[in-house]
């Protein structure tokens, strides 16, 4: 069986391989996979798993759990890094990229310029589109080889490298397709609206 492709979006530019480059401002490097969430880690029967892409109106595709991992995977290595100052290096994903959710969708472009992350247990976040188009973003099941651990999101969670880690939802069940960019969960709460790490845009005004 061959490799999953390794999106170009995810790849990058090559860098140093000091650490120190690779870990924004604020942070700090771990070994471990700290676990942090806004409420109760909910149980998710596969059986009755389905994830979808949405708007105000329309139900653009909807998947179970089978049918979502028979869509294309892709693998990727990147860096992570979380609001509350924690960096971790050469994380390791496989999932379905945004762009083949797209397409397994039929659709050629996304609909709106924005979009707002629908999880099990009630979770939300914003995304703008083009910060997941072009190998940017995945949908993620298996992290280091194995299925994803409920307590780090599985069955699937949102992986959007680039920013803060708390826009990477866990528990991902619908991306709703929005005009507008709806503040999520921890945005409503203080959160920065868009959470550049290299910015350190962790809190609104940063």
């Amino acid at each position: 069986m061959s490799e999953p492709p390794v999106s170009r979006g995810f790849r990058g530019k090559q860098r140093s391989s000091d650490h120190a480059a690779r870990t924004p401002p604020g942070q700090h490097l771990v070994n471990d996979f700290p676990v942090l969430s806004a409420g109760p880690t909910p149980r998710i029967d596969l059986v009755k798993w389905r994830f979808a892409l949405t708007d105000g109106h329309n139900k653009f595709a909807e998947w179970d759990w089978e049918q979502f991992n028979a869509l294309p995977q892709t693998k990727i290595k990147t860096d992570i890094h979380c609001v509350t100052t924690w960096s971790k290096l050469d994380t390791e994903w496989r999932g379905v990229t945004f762009d083949d959710l797209l397409a397994a969708a039929g659709l050629d472009e996304a609909p709106t310029p924005f979009a707002l992350m629908h999880c099990y247990g009630g979770y939300t976040t914003n995304v703008p589109v083009e910060d997941m188009l072009e190998g940017k973003a995945m949908v993620a099941t298996r992290f280091a080889g194995e299925e994803l651990d409920p307590e780090h999101g599985g069955p699937a969670r949102l992986v959007v490298p680039h920013l803060y880690f708390w826009k990477s939802a866990k528990w991902i069940q619908r991306i709703e397709f929005t005009e507008t960019d709806t503040p999520g969960f921890w945005e409503e709460l203080g959160y920065h609206i868009y959470g550049d790490p290299w910015r350190e845009q962790r809190y609104a005004g940063d």
